[in-house]
């Protein structure tokens, strides 16, 4: 499909709101005719050309999925609320890759077209992972009556995703969150078209990763080593739930820095601190200057590319306190033997690229928080550098360096949901442009996509989902819709309704401003 297709939207003032989906599909055809769907009759079905057949794991599940979605409270025996002969009794589904059995990966294609007419209507992608986009927005197009009927309007759309990574960050170190929190929002995710979820399992408060290699790890790091971990199985479970929403689960393990909670199940990791000539009994950043650092590094890293299958692991790297580094007189030695001097940034820069070449033995690719790239770290050339830091034109000039050095880039700087303001904050989201920094048109194909980051200072499983949407929406239909969708007005009106929709979902959204939905939230 071609890059430049522009946004055609043909919306009648009679039309119902829920039309209007989120996030705006590239290109989409409206009419005022509009069928019947029984959910009696109606059944999401393989078509005979698919590639894809029963069994298919992804595809089986989803249609389960999304007759729930689609038709809440209602079952294949209801009875029809009355007749029209002019109906929709199938959404065929044609994929041509067959591959239902693999992981989404970066360069999985997301595209489909979605045709409804009357009779068999078609949902047509390369993969399983662009058929779920389609089945998304299938669900958003049919619509309720008053007297308990569904409706959807004859539509047309093509569609993918501007950006192919578009990701969500949780911090499950500085409150644990417990699985049900996070399948919520995986659920939550895929609504709004979301493909990664950037899994902050570990940093300074706690180490809830339960290691087979290392178990002190969690037995001492964790906030509590039975309650609030995660176990190999629990990560499985997210994983696989992940996949089968089209959604690759990326792991961040920090170092060198936030890593306070690694030392207290592994002795020596850490930098012994000093108060003139002597330890003053507190810790530092990983110690960088002894084997046995690489050594612990080498088994962890060989676990966790084990464990998660996503090609990419995020090494972090970002705030290196040099503060304990600095007092500590071996790494001062070490810094003379090696001429670093005193710029402690050689010595980080030492260390990150043993690391690179630790994780890249085990055939993974790399992110990195932007301090790595600041610091001038020698990194390699497939190393994705995640911009975290500064105000737009901040951003824009470290996006701008990093893709001049022919580095792919990550966005988040603006998108740190964790803070809130009173209003409509979720406009600052909105009216974002990730590639509006000056560079060539081949530097900006280097922007990937970005990330919505809900840090855990304040954040636990009392108030996530509510902070999270539909804010993180904003960011969602920036990450996939066309560059021109900016209209804010517009945008209100769609988000608003589509929280009414993540309401009937179960997603506990909080409003946008003033106003009710017919669906209100109510406890299980």
């Amino acid at each position: 499909m071609a890059v430049h297709v522009w946004i055609w939207l043909v919306f009648l003032c009679f039309l119902p709101l829920t039309d209007a989906v989120w996030p705006l599909p590239q290109k989409i055809t409206y009419s005022s005719h509009s069928y019947l769907v029984s959910p009696r009759l109606f059944r999401f079905q393989y078509a005979k050309e698919s590639a894809s057949q029963p069994g298919c794991s992804v595809l089986d599940l989803a249609f389960v999925r999304y007759f729930r979605i689609t038709f809440p409270g209602s079952s294949v025996t209801d009875s029809d609320q009355k007749y029209s002969p002019l109906h929709v009794d199938a959404l065929q589904v044609i994929t041509a890759d067959s591959d239902c059995d693999g992981y989404p990966i970066l360069e999985s294609s997301e595209d489909y077209m979605l045709e409804i007419t009357e009779g068999n209507s078609t949902l047509s992608a390369d993969t399983v992972w662009g058929a779920l986009r389609g089945l998304e927005t299938f669900s958003q197009l049919v619509y309720r009556t008053d007297d308990g009927s569904y409706y959807i309007n004859k539509s047309s759309i093509v569609d993918f995703p501007r950006f192919r990574h578009r990701g969500l960050l949780l911090d499950t170190s500085r409150h644990y969150l417990p699985l049900k929190a996070i399948f919520e929002t995986l659920d939550a995710m895929a609504y709004n078209k979301f493909n990664v979820f950037h899994w902050h399992i570990v940093d300074d408060p706690s180490f809830p990763y339960e290691s087979c290699t290392f178990p002190d790890l969690s037995r001492k790091g964790a906030y509590h080593p039975q309650t609030h971990v995660y176990t190999f199985h629990d990560v499985m479970k997210v994983i696989e739930y992940g996949r089968l929403w089209g959604i690759r689960v990326i792991p961040e393990f920090d170092t060198p820095g936030h890593t306070a909670s690694w030392g207290k199940g592994q002795p020596d990791l850490l930098t012994p601190c000093y108060r003139k000539t002597e330890p003053s009994g507190k810790y530092g950043p990983v110690n960088p200057i002894v084997n046995s650092t690489y050594s612990f590094m080498t088994q962890i890293f060989k676990e966790v590319s084990t464990v998660f299958p996503d090609s990419f692991i995020h090494l972090g790297g970002d705030e290196v306190d040099f503060t304990c580094w600095k007092s500590n007189p071996d790494i001062q030695n070490f810094m003379k033997q090696q001429g670093f001097g005193t710029d402690y940034r050689k010595l980080e820069s030492f260390y990150i690229e043993k690391l690179l070449d630790i994780v890249s033995r085990y055939g993974k690719n790399y992110i990195v928080w932007q301090e790595v790239f600041d610091n001038k770290v020698k990194v390699k050339p497939d190393t994705v550098i995640h911009v975290w830091k500064g105000t737009s034109s901040q951003y824009n000039v470290s996006l701008a360096n990093i893709t001049g050095a022919g580095l792919k880039a990550l966005l988040s700087a603006p998108w740190y949901l964790n803070v809130i303001s009173y209003g409509q904050d979720w406009r600052n989201a909105y009216e974002v442009e990730p590639i509006h920094f000056n560079g060539t048109a081949k530097q900006k194909k280097l922007v990937i996509g970005g990330e919505a980051c809900m840090w855990g200072e304040y954040v636990d499983t009392t108030n996530l989902t509510p902070r999270l949407w539909p804010r993180a929406g904003a960011v969602a239909e920036r990450l996939w819709s066309h560059a021109s969708v900016r209209n804010v007005s517009d945008a209100y009106i769609r988000l608003s309704e589509f929280r009414c929709q993540l309401l009937r979902r179960g997603i506990r959204a909080q409003p946008l401003f003033t106003g009710y939905c017919d669906h209100e939230y109510e406890r299980d």
